[in-house]
């Protein structure tokens, strides 16, 4: 059984390197190493989090007075078409697993650093694909009882960068700690897939900022079907986007003349400007304050309030 230790510093577990201590720590790596740790949190009567491949948030300065539970379930096996693995396996582990094994439907994740946990909760994707396409079913904690529960895919509500277990979690309703999932994929040529592979990390070595601490894309692009007429007359320049669907945050940012801007030692990349870096030694509150920056400025010139994709933790 795991140790439940105090005090641990949370940066090193970021992808931001930022953010205090966390006032008790677990590293999980089963799940009745979870269930122990619930049961500690509830006793304690404090709030829990789960952590998993620390890629999508950012933790206050402050820290988290209750328990991180570090997600480090790590088993992960092929058969035939399908993967399974336990949540804290990281993508690249599924991308290197489904290559091995001639399996396409996962390239999109190429270079992606969080783990398959995490990536579910919030439907990660990119290059048009997104795991909740090739999710069969997954196995959960119940955290009202302790029991474990079962969802199909169609169970889970995979939306844009959301499912059931997010909405739920942002909602203060239910939680369901994932586990374990069964992935679905289709055979393919495996010069195929490693082109694809290839292509798509060359992509992100052109146009993301890689070098730099960052969290990925602080903001989720804006579906089209949610503005009206009137909104596409007004800024008929985004009209370009109704092909795509999506009108992507970095265009909007990257138009308030937002790329480079700093606060602290947090800038908006001058290269992909819906990342936000960490460049000299920055504080939680720095990369909080060019967020609200960020948003009342797209606010004014647009009319449109941007949504974090990323996840607090700990009180801003």
């Amino acid at each position: 059984m795991s140790q439940i230790l105090s005090c641990i510093p949370l940066a090193p577990y970021t992808t931001f390197k930022v953010g205090g201590e966390a006032k008790y720590f677990l590293e999980a790596k089963n799940k009745e190493d979870i269930i122990f740790g619930l049961k500690f949190a509830y006793k304690k009567n404090i709030p829990f989090f789960i952590l998993g491949g620390g890629s999508n948030i950012l933790v206050s300065d402050d820290g988290f007075n209750g328990l991180i539970i570090k997600c480090s379930l790590s088993n992960i096996k092929c058969d035939n078409e399908k993967i399974y693995t336990e949540s804290g396996v990281f993508l690249a582990s599924i991308v290197s697993q489904s290559v091995k094994n001639s399996l396409t439907g996962m390239e999109w994740a190429s270079g992606i650093p969080g783990s398959v946990g995490g990536a579910i909760f919030g439907n990660a994707g990119a290059f048009d694909g997104e795991i909740g396409d090739i999710v069969e079913k997954i196995r959960v904690i119940d955290t009202d009882n302790l029991s474990e529960k079962e969802f199909q895919n169609q169970e889970c509500y995979f939306g844009y960068r959301n499912s059931i277990f997010k909405e739920k979690k942002l909602k203060n309703q239910k939680e369901y700690i994932i586990i374990e999932a069964e992935l679905k994929f289709s055979k393919g040529n495996i010069k195929n897939i490693k082109e694809k592979i290839k292509y798509n990390l060359n992509w992100k070595k052109k146009h993301q900022p890689l070098d730099f601490f960052s969290a990925g894309c602080v903001f989720k692009n804006l579906e089209t079907k949610n503005y009206s007429a009137e909104f596409w007359d007004r800024f008929p320049e985004l009209k370009k986007f109704q092909k795509t669907n999506m009108i992507p945050a970095a265009y909007l940012i990257e138009k308030c003349n937002l790329k480079g801007k700093k606060i602290g030692g947090a800038m908006v990349s001058d290269l992909h400007s819906n990342f936000i870096l960490n460049v000299k030694n920055a504080k939680a509150k720095d990369i909080d304050r060019l967020i609200k920056y960020i948003k009342i400025e797209v606010r004014e010139k647009y009319g449109i309030l941007l949504e974090e994709e990323i996840q607090r933790i700990g009180i801003f």
